[in-house]
Parts: structure tokens; sequence; C-alpha cells
């Protein structure tokens, strides 16, 4: 889903006609995609389809988006905005983990609080095998600037690999929720893990 908003707090500055008329034509592409997948389903719509709906050249097109699963997804430094903030401006008594686990309850399953537009987009992307892949390699792609910030916030040196390691499965941990009855149980349970660490049951 697309996403232009700038973040809370973050003032951005003005843009001109032209990167106006840019952030328009890419918006309006976002868009017609999505409704046509969301109508017809993900692999039964192809790019020219895209293009003649959004009024745009294919040219236009992938000048905007270079493959077609982008244009599922159009907020990727938001996503990774939201992400880095939920550690640095987490309250002073909670564990990074626990700020984490936050995040992907709020962020991840966005779909589950009853919004149809929102469960309509997370249910294309969990039944089409292209868009799941896609956006879980999307989402890793913030794994170093996450291990970073988690490291700066712990003060440990920058390439630490328990950062790492950390920045790695939080990532991963939205996976549990996939086939899942109770997601939210099943990420919950994914975040207890990385905070208290294995214990197997009694």
């Amino acid at each position: 889903m697309t996403d232009t908003d700038t973040e809370a707090g973050t003032p951005s500055a003005p843009m001109g006609r032209r990167e106006r008329k840019k952030a328009a034509t890419r918006q309006a592409i976002a868009d017609a995609a999505l409704r046509l997948f969301l109508e017809r389903g993900y692999d039964d719509v192809g790019i020219r389809e895209i293009a003649e709906a959004a009024d745009v050249s294919t040219t236009t097109l992938f000048k905007h988006f270079p493959v077609k699963e982008a244009l599922v997804f159009d907020e990727d430094a938001a996503q990774e905005a939201r992400l880095l903030a939920a550690v640095r401006e987490r309250p002073r008594d909670q564990s990074i983990p626990a700020a984490l686990r936050d995040h992907a309850l709020r962020y991840r399953l966005a779909g589950a609080g009853g919004d149809d537009r929102f469960t309509a987009f997370f249910d294309l992307v969990n039944t089409t095998p292209a868009l799941r892949d896609y956006v879980q390699n999307m989402w890793l792609r913030h794994t170093d600037a996450l291990a970073r910030v988690i490291a700066d916030e712990s003060g440990l040196p920058a390439d630490d690999p328990g950062c790492t390691a950390l920045a790695h499965f939080t990532l991963e941990a939205p996976r549990a929720a996939r086939g899942h009855g109770d997601p939210r149980q099943a990420i919950s349970r994914a975040f207890d893990l990385l905070e208290n660490g294995w214990r197997a049951p009694a």
C-alpha cells in the first residue's frame, strides 16, 4: 500500500511543481494497480492494463516501479523510519525486543483491526507467493539499519553480532504469524523467545 504522509513530527520541505506531478503520477499508478489486483488477483493483471488504467505509458510506469511486485509496496523508506523510531522512541523502561514486538503487532498486523481495505490488502499478499517473498525480502533490507540502532541504544559496537542477530530475527518474526489462527499470539510468542531465550515447556 502507498504511504505519502510524512512521519509525525518530521517536517518536510515543500515540493516543487515537478516533484508534485511525479508524486501524483506515482500515486495514481499504485492506486490503479492495487484496485486491479484486489478486483482480479495479482497474477491476472498485466503491466499494460495497469498503465492504461493510470493513463500513463508502460515506460513511465517502469520509471516509478521497476518490478511488478513494487506496485503493491510503496513505503519502504517510511517503514524503515517507523521501525527505527520504535527503538529510539520507546519508553525508558521498555526493552528493545518489547518495543519491536509492539511495532510488529501495530504495523505488520494492521489488517487484523477490521479495516476492510487493509484486510483485503493483506489477504492479497498472503495468498500470492510472489508478493509474500517480495515483502519479506524488502523487509529484511532493514536489518543493517536496525542493528546499528540497537547497538547504539545498547551502548555496543555497531558491528556487534548479537545486535545483528536480534535485528534479523526481529524482521523474520512476523513469518511466525503465517498460517496461524491467532497471528497476534504467534508474533507475541516469537518475541517472547527474543526477549527471554528458549525455554521448553515443562
